[in-house]
């Protein structure tokens, strides 16, 4: 059985529970609550040092940053292809994937937020149009690059992969922070085809059981 440590608003955890479920694996979560800083503690950074979600662990193997462990599935367990077979092809996911992980996510998630506010002294409408901002370059660049031919029904043909696993994820955060999402009608075409399926559906916050923790 494959172990998750996971948070429910975690994109990053998110985008690996929508791998998981697309690739049809059993998998069970255990679940590192953010808000209190479980992560940073000494139970947590024995099993992953860099104190942070996601952390899949598959028998003697613990694997974290949320690409990294999609592209570890992807190659070790059966089940639908999650980067395409082709070089240019997996280059072009790869691509759009990293446009949200690397360019979009690290400078909004919550460790960024947390510190803009604690020892900035930023207000939270002031957070808030920082994230807006660096979500809609991201956005833009992912909306410019899916006019390049690839596209089809999801991200790259007509099959999710990766990158609809990267998508998706953002696009929930997005809208938390009420970011004009209806600017960019591919990707909102294509989030829209994605949460049609069960297996994004399955992975969405509001249906982890911990969600009702929260409030």
């Amino acid at each position: 059985m494959l172990t998750l440590y996971t948070y429910f608003r975690s994109s990053a955890s998110f985008r690996v529970r929508i791998a998981l479920n697309l690739k049809g694996l059993s998998w069970e979560p255990a679940v590192v609550w953010l808000p209190t800083g479980e992560q940073a503690g000494p139970d947590f950074r024995s099993v992953n040092p860099q104190g942070l979600v996601p952390t899949l662990v598959d028998g003697e193997h613990r694997l974290s940053q949320s690409l990294a462990i999609i592209e570890y599935l992807d190659e070790t367990r059966p089940g639908p292809k999650l980067l395409p077979a082709d070089p240019p092809g997996r280059a072009r996911v790869r691509s759009l994937s990293l446009l949200v992980a690397a360019e979009i996510h690290p400078l909004n998630n919550l460790r960024v937020l947390n510190h803009l506010r604690d020892a900035l002294g930023l207000g939270q409408d002031a957070i808030a149009a920082w994230y807006r901002h660096w979500c809609d370059e991201g956005l833009a660049a992912f909306e410019r690059q899916l006019g390049d031919g690839g596209a089809g029904r999801f991200c790259h043909g007509d099959a999710p992969t990766m990158a609809d696993a990267c998508l998706v994820p953002q696009i929930f955060n997005a809208r938390r922070f009420d970011t004009r999402v209806e600017r960019y009608p591919q990707v909102m075409r294509i989030f829209e085809a994605c949460m049609a399926l069960e297996a994004f559906r399955k992975a969405e916050p509001a249906a982890q059981a911990e969600a009702s923790r929260a409030g």
